[in-house]
């Protein structure tokens, strides 16, 4: 059974608009993050990290690639673990 997915569009440094799906979103170290998955092209996918305050949540980019590389592991994992709990 294929579970009900949100999407938002994210602006590339293009200033191009595409769809993406929320495919996770996660904490690690106090921060959470989202995964991303374009609907045009799977291959595509993004790692940004969410940001609350008052008005709401944001994505902001991931500069650094230790922490992007971080994320993806930890995301891995998890995707790992639940297969293994199915």
């Amino acid at each position: 059974m294929e579970t009900e997915k949100d999407y938002i569009m994210v602006e590339d440094e293009d200033g191009t608009e595409k769809q993406f799906a929320v495919e996770a979103l996660f904490d690690i170290e106090d921060k959470t993050y989202a995964f991303l998955r374009s609907e045009e092209d799977k291959e595509d996918t993004i790692v940004m990290e969410v940001e609350d305050d008052e008005s709401g949540q944001y994505l902001i980019s991931i500069d650094d690639p230790e922490e992007i590389n971080m994320v993806l592991d930890a995301y891995e994992v998890a995707l790992h673990a639940d297969k293994q709990d199915s």
